[in-house]
């Protein structure tokens, strides 16, 4: 006879737990109401023990979990499974630890009578205020399954984004570690060996020729203050980005930096505008819209900047007035912000201009090799020259002496 897990509330609405045996599910629930218990979750030993072995090692949820995790949401709660029963089916299936860890918290707050919303946001380092907001407002509007939905939605959005700009940079960060390997091994190993032919020759050195000598020396002799210097400033900086002031600052610049400067601002700006038009469908509040984009555009820059359009609206101001302040947005967009005010289409066309900057995104990053070859071409032909003439012109001039 198998065993079944349970759970249920007593006569006083008490959780209780516990296993069981029995012929059947049905069997189970019967014996349980025969005991006053009224069955939440019944759970046969086998379902709850299938053999999954769940990653207790492994990374953070990151965004294809989340897209799993609103995916299977949608699915379940739009064929009708009850919130607890889809939770507990979830929680069993997930083989990220930190993902089951929550789903198991958001599972028992839940059957201790508090709403979805307000157990997924006891996990911020998870889900995001924007997450949160979303679920909330599809509990208010009994339209959770849409919520999910919109939710995945953007997540493969986001994803596919990220993915794109990674694959972009793939091929110059090679390039540009392989230079450094490059340049490591020549000073290490290859410019001593010429540097004993030339002090024993008593030659005149060219300028190019002592620049590779000295960095040379700065290599063999100082290996360890240089990877010190190295490893102290990324975890300075590390660090420093961490702070407030330090994540404003750095935010700020990298929408500076040449050449994929615009492309992380084309690409937050696409995020804030699908984020907030997801928001407005939903039937979150302006305000509060907002205020949660501002936390998911993953930009303090450009978020101090949305948290002044929500005090700008605050004070009584029109979206379009307050966007045009912030200086971030394309004349085009503004035009379709401005048209989505007047026919009250506002949430319809903050889709379309995050449609218009993805497609620039994506137009930027189908460019950013062609960008990034010329100004590499450049450094490495200098690199170059500096090394054949600091090499080949004291050979020059010796061959010349000896001649």
């Amino acid at each position: 006879m198998p065993n079944f897990f349970y759970k249920g509330r007593d006569n006083q609405g008490v959780l209780v737990q516990g296993m069981l045996e029995a012929v059947s599910s049905d069997s189970a629930a019967s014996q349980l109401l025969s005991s006053n218990i009224i069955p939440i979750d019944i759970n046969e030993k086998a379902a709850a023990s299938t053999g999954i072995d769940f990653n207790r090692k492994g990374s953070r949820p990151d965004l294809d979990d989340l897209i799993l995790f609103s995916r299977q949401m949608y699915t379940l709660i739009k064929s009708g499974v009850p919130l607890v029963r889809a939770m507990t089916g979830l929680t069993q299936s997930t083989r990220n630890h930190y993902m089951v860890e929550a789903q198991t918290d958001i599972l028992n707050n839940i059957e201790s009578g508090r709403n979805l919303a307000s157990s997924i946001g006891k996990h911020s380092d998870i889900f995001s205020s924007l997450f949160v907001s979303m679920v909330s407002v599809g509990e208010e509007t009994g339209r959770l399954d849409e919520s999910f939905l919109r939710i995945s939605e953007y997540l493969e959005r986001e994803k596919d984004t990220r993915e794109r700009i990674k694959a972009a940079l793939r091929y110059p960060s090679f390039v540009l570690i392989a230079i450094a390997i490059a340049i490591t091994i020549i000073n290490i190993w290859v410019i001593p060996v010429f540097a004993n032919m030339f002090e024993q020759a008593g030659a005149v050195l060219p300028w190019q020729t002592r620049f590779l000598l000295t960095t040379s020396s700065l290599f063999v002799n100082w290996w360890y203050v240089m990877l010190g210097v190295i490893i102290g400033s990324v975890m300075g900086f590390l660090l420093y980005v961490k702070t407030e002031k330090g994540r404003y600052i750095w935010d700020r610049l990298k929408l500076r930096l040449p050449i994929v400067g615009d492309i992380i601002k084309r690409a937050t700006m696409a995020r804030f505008s699908r984020a907030f038009s997801m928001a407005l469908i939903s039937g979150v509040p302006i305000t509060q819209a907002l205020t949660v984009v501002s936390r998911a555009v993953d930009n303090a820059y450009i978020a101090d900047y949305v948290l002044g359009m929500r005090k700008g609206i605050e004070r009584g101001d029109s979206l379009i007035r307050t966007a045009s302040a912030t200086n971030m947005f394309s004349p085009l967009v503004l035009q379709m912000l401005a048209v989505g005010e007047e026919t009250g289409q506002v949430d319809e066309l903050l889709a379309e201009a995050a449609e218009y900057y993805e497609r620039e995104v994506d137009y930027d990053i189908k460019n950013l090799s062609s960008a990034i070859e010329p100004v590499m071409i450049v450094v490495i032909g200098a690199m170059v020259l500096i090394l054949a003439l600091g090499v080949f012109l004291p050979i020059w001039d010796m061959a010349s002496v000896v001649k």
